[in-house]
């Protein structure tokens, strides 16, 4: 049978470690050694188990103190009781009419007392992490993901989900003891960054370039949206910093709130490279016409 490795040293912290130091090297060790992250690599699974039945141990105030004391093993299961051995061999010093227990086992006393100390307790939560696109986030689908148990399950990622967001599998965390629940498994969603979408609260944002002509005389464009491209209307003299508002078109209403639009910042970009014919023309132009939007800005 292998040895089982000392809690501790699976999460590479010291006895002395708080609940905080417990679950910050979880958190790194569960991001590292995570199976989704680590496909077809059976040891890296098996790390994963040996960590998250670690954390499930010391997380749990009751379990860490009766391993510190030596009363159970790393795996949790009872060890040895070296009192009821002590028992036994004075009782078989004693002979007949000498019972110290007054008539009672020694098995009977220590069976009543631990009975006592352990009662029903709820199994610890376990922490996963899991990592989705941006737009998987806005508009909710499925992942499946490997528990420690070496279940996998389908996690319903909830439309509007956000950073850092916790899901709870209820009953999917660590066995409890004497007919107690079983935790749960907490999922922390980490959402990747979209290239030119960004998010506040339940509404989107995004900086749409335009080119001279369309912002000098107005036109129609196509604009990116969260499902799809949508025809904006830029009105005549629009500037670099102008913000135009599509209602509805942000994130739907969610946890967050209720729904929300999406904002285009327009961003007025010259031709590349310069064409020497609009340089020779705003050259006259400047000749007979100036104006000074830094005065106007308050920065002279």
């Amino acid at each position: 049978m292998a040895t089982l490795r000392d809690p501790y040293q699976v999460l590479g912290v010291g006895r002395t470690a708080t609940a905080d130091d417990l679950k910050q090297a979880y958190r790194r060790l569960a991001k590292q050694y995570h199976p989704d992250l680590n496909p077809g690599r059976s040891d890296i699974e098996q790390r994963f188990k040996e960590i998250s039945s670690a954390y499930g141990l010391l997380s749990d105030p009751a379990k860490r103190r009766r391993f510190d004391q030596g009363e159970i093993d790393a795996d949790g299961a009872e060890r040895a009781n070296p009192f009821r051995t002590h028992a036994n061999r004075a009782r078989g010093r004693g002979g007949a009419g000498s019972d110290p227990f007054g008539g009672f086992s020694a098995d009977d006393i220590f069976a009543d007392l631990f009975r006592g100390r352990e009662g029903r307790a709820r199994g610890s939560d376990i922490e996963y992490s899991v990592t989705v696109s941006f737009l998987e986030a806005t508009a909710g689908g499925k992942r499946r993901i490997s528990l420690s148990n070496g279940k996998s399950i389908d996690l319903t990622i909830p439309p509007g989900t956000t950073n850092e967001q916790k899901l709870r599998l209820k009953g999917q965390g660590m066995p409890g003891s004497g007919g107690g629940a079983a935790g749960d498994a907490i999922v922390e969603v980490q959402v990747e960054p979209h290239p030119f979408f960004t998010r506040k609260d339940n509404d989107i944002h995004v900086d749409v370039p335009i080119t001279l002509p369309e912002a000098l005389l107005g036109a129609t464009i196509k604009v990116p949206t969260l499902d799809g491209t949508v025809a904006l209307k830029i009105p005549k003299g629009s500037n670099t910093g102008s913000v135009l508002r599509l209602k509805g078109k942000g994130i739907a209403e969610s946890k967050q709130g209720n729904g929300g639009d999406l904002y285009v910042k327009l961003k007025v970009v010259l031709p590349d490279p310069p064409d020497a014919e609009l340089t020779q023309f705003v050259e006259k132009w400047a000749q007979r016409r100036s104006y000074d939007v830094r005065k106007k800005a308050g920065l002279e």
